[in-house]
């Protein structure tokens, strides 16, 4: 499916959705709405068999008469049943591909988006928020359908009846888009706070549960749980808001179609009864017959049921709106632009060489301008200076995970772009400071592969022999997304083996040392040196003193841009 456009903020709301929708998505979406419209126009047939066969009976007609209204009504209940059900069906897949698509394209986005959404945020996102657009787009067009077409049908067909059952509808029936106006701007702001409270609350869960031990060490579980609980009320408050305005928009719908349906019945009743002798045409007499009466009886109800499912599905306008504009925000945020496409790639050939020159990195609002740096084959480096300085800035930089504004950046004596990216990042061992370890097996973690033998020299080398054999089943052991079951430490040394099994040439490292006691910390120095010393280029990002002394060479950023 090809993207939706990108809508502009001046864009108005409605098209902001309509925009998500994509042309597949239209096409299917147009064709349901015609369906679902026509469907629905045959309940005009069937009410005229209906009233025709119950006229018939009363009035003492020939029993086949009442059976073959009875036959034609239902064989056009079952043409509509089918049309309904084609109709929905088209509508379902059009909000599948829409969600599919609109969750892909977020994740492929939010993946390179400067700053990045919490995690809890995302997952509102992606999950609850993007879920309201499947009712907008299944129930909202057709319904939109069948309130242009049938009111204005059942009218035509009612006035050539009754002048007077059709005057009590065309005053009836216009109120309620009024109304529905109306209440559909409380509608959108209403939508939009929960939609907000919702995203808050999922960001909120995120951090505690994440920050779950600190919690309990500092003894602040009771202060995390009050604002929890503060959350927690202000969404359903948000939640109440929208079901009040909901509730008031239903009550003004009902009160209107039920006057109108009521006066309408009145009239027929009284007329039949020749109490009332006007509000004909005269073309068949006085007042009404009984078939005239049953049949306007039947179509009173249906002249408002289209717009009883328009403004039912007026509300999930609303939300489709306050998501549409969510997303439309997100759009206009500025992007990391990252080198390659994150294939697999044949390595980079040449020597591992790194040159970074007159290279400047937008990071938000901020510009980060680096010293020029020159890395040999085979040297190890570690960056020092303040946090902010650019340390990790210039390890993303050597990565190609952030690309410069200004300056070039050489590896292996090619420019790093797009086309040689992937092959430099097959050479690379990056050891970041959190560490993020798949839904995989260990094995398949450090090997690629689910079969592959673990070389035990390796696990020795990197320090990880213990961490393996800890572990409940070994390298058969999931550890998940978040790395469960390893410290930080144990993390990285499990990184630094994988570099070895993978026989990457470059070591990137950032704070490698950082949060680890005096022991541990040692332990990925002397597997950080025995790297050097096998002639691979190590290039380090710290605060350590120890570190900084046991690489070749250290760089002072900060210094080195005065």
């Amino acid at each position: 499916m090809s993207s939706a456009p990108v809508s502009s903020a001046a864009e108005p709301e409605l098209q902001r959705a309509e925009s998500l929708l994509g042309p597949d998505a239209q096409r299917r979406l147009s064709r349901a709405a015609r369906l679902s419209a026509i469907a629905a126009a045959l309940w005009l047939p069937q009410a005229a068999a209906l009233a025709w066969g119950i006229a018939g009976w009363a009035e003492d007609a020939p029993l086949s008469r009442t059976l073959w209204m009875a036959l034609v009504f239902a064989l056009l209940g079952l043409l509509r049943a089918q049309g309904d059900a084609l109709a929905s069906r088209l509508a379902y897949r059009a909000a599948d591909q829409v969600l599919h698509a609109q969750r892909q394209a977020l994740l492929d986005r939010e993946a390179l988006r400067l700053g990045g959404a919490s995690s809890g945020a995302l997952s509102a996102l992606l999950t609850e928020k993007l879920a309201v657009l499947g009712p907008w787009i299944t129930r909202y067009r057709p319904a939109m359908a069948r309130a242009r077409l049938l009111p204005l049908l059942y009218l035509a067909v009612i006035l050539t009846i009754s002048w007077a059952a059709g005057l009590v509808l065309l005053v009836a029936g216009p109120l309620i888009p009024v109304f529905m106006a109306l209440v559909g701007m409380a509608a959108k702001d209403a939508s939009q706070k929960q939609m907000v409270e919702v995203g808050a609350m999922n960001t909120l869960l995120i951090d505690r549960i994440s920050a779950l031990p600190d919690l309990l060490l500092l003894n602040a579980a009771a202060a995390s749980r009050a604002e929890f609980a503060a959350r927690a009320e202000g969404l359903r408050e948000r939640t109440m808001a929208v079901l009040r305005v909901a509730f008031l928009s239903s009550t003004v719908l009902e009160l209107f179609s039920a006057l109108g349906v009521a006066m309408v019945a009145v009239y027929v009743g009284f007329s039949l009864l020749g109490e009332i002798t006007i509000g004909t045409w005269g073309l068949f007499g006085p007042g009404l017959t009984l078939f005239q009466g049953i049949f306007l009886l039947l179509l009173a109800p249906d002249f408002f049921q289209p717009l009883r499912d328009l403004a039912a599905a007026w509300h999930d306008r609303a939300a489709a709106e306050a998501v549409a504009e969510e997303l439309g925000d997100l759009r206009q945020d500025r992007l990391v632009p990252v080198l390659g496409q994150g294939g697999d790639a044949p390595p980079l050939p040449g020597p591992a060489a790194i040159s970074l020159r007159g290279v400047s990195v937008r990071r938000g609002e901020q510009v980060v301008t680096l010293p020029d740096i020159e890395i040999s084959p085979g040297e190890s480096l570690a960056l020092r200076g303040a946090s902010g300085v650019g340390k990790s800035t210039a390890l993303d930089v050597v990565a190609g995970l952030l690309v410069s504004e200004t300056g070039q950046t050489r590896v292996a004596g090619h420019a790093l772009v797009d086309d040689t990216a992937d092959a430099w990042r097959a050479r690379i061992a990056y050891i970041p400071q959190e560490v993020h370890i798949p839904d995989m097996t260990l094995r398949t973690f450090l090997t690629g592969d689910s079969t592959s033998e673990v070389p035990p020299e390796a696990l020795h080398r990197a320090r990880a022999t213990r961490i393996v054999a800890a572990l409940p089943e070994g390298l058969e052991t999931v550890l998940g997304e978040s790395g469960a079951g390893v410290s930080g430490g144990e993390a990285r040394r499990l990184l630094l083996a994988r570099a070895l099994i993978r026989g990457a040439d470059v070591i990137l490292a950032d704070e490698p040392t950082a949060d680890l006691d005096a022991t541990t910390g040692a332990a990925i120095i002397e597997v950080l040196q025995g790297l050097c010393a096998e002639g691979r280029t190590v290039v380090v990002a710290t605060h350590d003193p120890a570190l900084a002394a046991a690489m070749g060479r250290a760089l002072d950023l900060e210094a080195a841009q005065c």
